[in-house]
């Protein structure tokens, strides 16, 4: 008999963890390979977590509602027979290559070189790096020092020198650093001490959530926002819309919104104005080939940012298709992690709840995110100095200052602007 262990997978880009939603199976079931386990939550998708052995399940390490850091261990499965053998002396050799490999690894500096979890944990809690002694592979200071220092209440400062306490046992040293470099802590940081009256209600704070906040917070802490409003005389467009509105919904099955022409408007002067697709990678700016538009929805509780893949290829008709296939999927937990990856550029939508003017935070790592506001019936002075009654609206862009600047940014709003303005029955096809 042998026991081997299911992990918390990665589902997606960016994903540092994941909340156990639902368990599918109890200890003492018998699972097949690839058997359905647990329902797991991110911020990004809705899962399943599938067996990768056939066996019973001998613990179930995590329970519903747990969030655990990715390559954390979920459960354990107990096999039988020469797999199971050949399995756990292909696991100890692993084991010892990782060592190995580690080991050769620490002579390059290691000590110096900090995880994303470790320097996280420690901004969060003002702990001097410097002043601590980790205990990881070549004396690298590990998230696990961090968690334990803190429980200590043993916090270093400037000028003193804390060793972290010993651990009772190390990980392998690969899946080790592999947790370190994608794992968020799964132990927050100590929260604020607000009192509580009576009346009052707390709400635990879900995995998408934590992930949500923690996505804001770095693009807010990392990306130097810069914002820029341009206003749109949306009129012909509201009219050309509201003509074929029910005609298209009659024989396409699906709305035509507003914010299918808004977003293939952005694709086509990304098309023209491609730096502002592209993203901050610390030495150079990389500019993306593909237009990749992230629209926001929202349940709820959270945000998702499904991704229309080369949008400026696409025709009004399917971008308005992918947005109601896309919106069926966050709402009915059905997104898949490939359809949140590789966005290039965000649009939002927060005219849908009636906003006039926002600020968006930009979607981490592109460089700027446009929010299309309320259409809004409003007085207009025309050219003639005549006042004409006018569908208008705002489009308002946040921007990351490393990569753009307001002249780009000014003339893309611009040739959007010129986009939606010219929209009409006789100059624009939804086909």
């Amino acid at each position: 008999m042998v026991i081997e262990q299911i992990k918390m997978p990665q589902l997606g880009e960016s994903v540092t963890e994941g909340t156990i939603s639902k368990w599918l199976v109890s200890v003492g079931d018998k699972v097949n390979k690839y058997d359905p386990l647990a329902e797991v939550m991110t911020d990004k998708v809705n899962a399943e977590v599938p067996s990768s052995f056939t066996g019973t399940i001998k613990e179930l390490v995590a329970e519903d509602g747990d969030t655990l850091a990715v390559g954390e261990i979920i459960c354990t499965i107990e096999i039988e027979g020469s797999n199971a053998v050949k399995t756990e002396v292909s696991d100890q050799k692993t084991e010892v290559a990782e060592s190995v490999a580690v080991s050769e690894q620490s002579d390059q500096g290691n000590k110096a070189r900090y995880s994303p979890a470790v320097l996280k944990i420690s901004q969060e809690n003002g702990i001097d790096l410097a002043q601590v002694t980790g205990t990881g592979a070549g004396g690298r200071i590990t998230r696990k020092d961090l968690l334990k220092l803190i429980e200590s209440g043993n916090i270093p400062v400037a000028g003193s020198k804390v060793e972290a306490p010993k651990q009772p046992e190390v990980q392998p040293a690969a899946a080790q650093e592999a947790v370190q470099a994608v794992a968020a802590p799964k132990q927050a940081a100590p929260a604020p001490s607000i009192p509580v009256a009576a009346g009052d209600i707390e709400i635990p704070v879900t995995g998408i959530r934590k992930a949500i906040a923690a996505n804001m917070l770095r693009s807010k802490h990392e990306a130097p926002h810069a914002w820029t409003m341009i206003e749109v005389d949306a009129t012909n467009l509201v009219e050309y819309r509201n003509s074929l509105k029910d005609e298209f919904k009659k024989k396409e099955g699906f709305n035509l919104t507003f914010f299918a022409f808004f977003v293939k408007a952005v694709a086509q002067a990304l098309k023209e104005f491609p730096q502002i697709n592209s993203m901050w990678a610390g030495d150079k700016i990389i500019q993306k080939k593909d237009i990749n538009i992230s629209i926001a929805v929202a349940t709820d509780d959270a945000l998702y940012v499904p991704v229309i893949k080369q949008a400026d290829e696409k025709t009004i008709k399917g971008i308005a298709r992918e947005i109601s296939e896309l919106a069926v999927k966050v709402r009915t937990n059905k997104l898949r992690s490939e359809d949140m990856q590789s966005g290039t550029f965000t649009v939002n939508n927060t005219g849908s709840f009636g906003s006039v003017q926002s600020a968006g935070i930009i979607n981490y790592p592109q460089a700027a995110i446009l929010q299309v506001e309320s259409i809004v019936k409003r007085p207009v002075v025309m050219d003639n100095n005549m006042i004409a009654v006018r569908d208008m609206v705002n489009l308002c862009m946040s921007l990351d200052h490393r990569v753009l600047d307001g002249l780009v940014c000014g003339r893309f709003l611009q040739r959007v602007k010129e986009i939606l303005e010219n929209t009409s029955k006789s100059t624009t096809s939804i086909y």
